[in-house]
């Protein structure tokens, strides 16, 4: 945490800035190691040039701060005051520049710090802090693979139970069961379960539609362990499936498996892309691929980078994205398979373990 914030104090004395003001809340955690949700509450790690570094939280989360923040100079404001009052107080009367995480705040939350800090001009902390968080380290790839073990074992325990009859949304509660039992703090997007003609909604919503035999059931879930995030998608066979259904399904996963191929130091983020639309296009499939192949995770399940067709960047070593190529007919199918994958010194590892080839489920 320590070497983190040094790098941000390294910037602020390259690009003369007077103070940094860090809300975005993974942001913090990940200067800090203090989580929290203040909700519509203000907070904030401030940097002050020549000053020591100070969070500035709701009374509220006062006291889990003292207890597990590396920065242990910490300023609270309770609900009576007004935070960004209390802020003036804290920063220097004349600030030149100082850096904002615009991305973050709310139009209204900006203006008040603005007006809170006088500064003469307001620098975007963004790109600065994308760039941070980019690579992965050795510490984040272990707390990574926790949350893919929780999610995969959850999925694994989950597939037994399922029986024809079950709805999308009970099969949504065992799994999302068995996480919890296994120890995640919260699923890190709303679980998707799709059967049938519904699997063909890459981001459907499950309801009350009953499993039935000869049609892809769809799985995509992940949970947060420790802070980080984990993504995964497998689709499974209920009974026996039509050719048709099994050669969608072959596609995807020869898709799957090209982008993987593809990921390598110093490759464009755009060619993972490329490498499985280009499998799904000769296949027939093209114009049912309509998502990007994948997206970096982390502490938010989606970051840098957003691996498409047009992408700009090239890949480096460290950084930890999702590959989930799919084929959407809303009128027959939808069928998802998704990893995810660390960019190595010479190559790529693959995170995710559960097994891609297509698994029947006998209900």
């Amino acid at each position: 945490m320590k070497t983190r914030i040094e790098k941000l104090y390294t910037y602020m004395e390259r690009e003369n800035m007077d103070a940094l003001l860090i809300t975005h809340p993974k942001n913090v955690y990940y200067l800090t190691g203090f989580l929290t949700d203040p909700h519509e509450r203000f907070m904030s790690l401030v940097l002050i040039k020549g000053a020591e570094p100070f969070l500035f939280v709701p009374l509220l989360d006062s006291d889990k701060a003292q207890a597990v923040s590396s920065v242990t100079k910490i300023y609270s404001h309770d609900d009576s005051e007004n935070a960004y009052e209390v802020l003036q107080r804290l920063l220097p009367s004349s600030i030149s520049r100082i850096g904002l995480e615009k991305n973050h705040l709310t139009a209204n939350s900006y203006e008040a710090v603005a007006r809170a800090a006088q500064a003469q001009e307001i620098v975007d902390l963004e790109e600065l802090l994308r760039h941070l968080r980019m690579r992965k380290s050795a510490d984040e790839i272990v707390t990574i693979k926790k949350a893919i073990w929780v999610m995969e074992e959850s999925l694994r325990l989950t597939l037994p139970k399922i029986t024809l009859g079950l709805t999308e949304m009970d099969i949504v509660a065992e799994l999302e069961f068995q996480m919890k039992k296994l120890g995640a703090q919260a699923t890190s997007f709303s679980t998707i379960v799709l059967a049938g003609k519904r699997a063909g909604l890459p981001h459907g919503d499950p309801g009350q539609r009953k499993i039935k035999a000869g049609e892809m059931l769809l799985i995509d879930a992940g949970v947060f362990v420790d802070g980080y995030a984990s993504d995964l998608t497998r689709t499974f066979a209920i009974g026996e499936l039509s050719d048709e259904l099994k050669d969608i399904y072959d596609t995807v996963l020869q898709a799957n498996l090209r982008a993987i191929e593809a990921v390598r130091p110093h490759a464009s983020i755009a060619s993972v892309d490329l490498a499985a639309r280009e499998v799904i296009a000769n296949k027939g499939y093209g114009q049912y691929f309509i998502n990007r192949v994948g997206h970096g995770i982390g502490l938010e399940i989606h970051e840098y980078p957003s691996v498409h067709s047009k992408a700009q960047g090239e890949l480096v070593e460290g950084m930890v994205f999702t590959i989930e190529p799919g084929i959407y007919n809303p009128n027959l199918a939808g069928v998802r398979i998704e990893d995810d994958v660390l960019v190595t010194q010479d190559g790529v590892e693959v995170l995710t373990t559960f097994p891609k080839e297509l698994l029947t489920l006998e209900v």
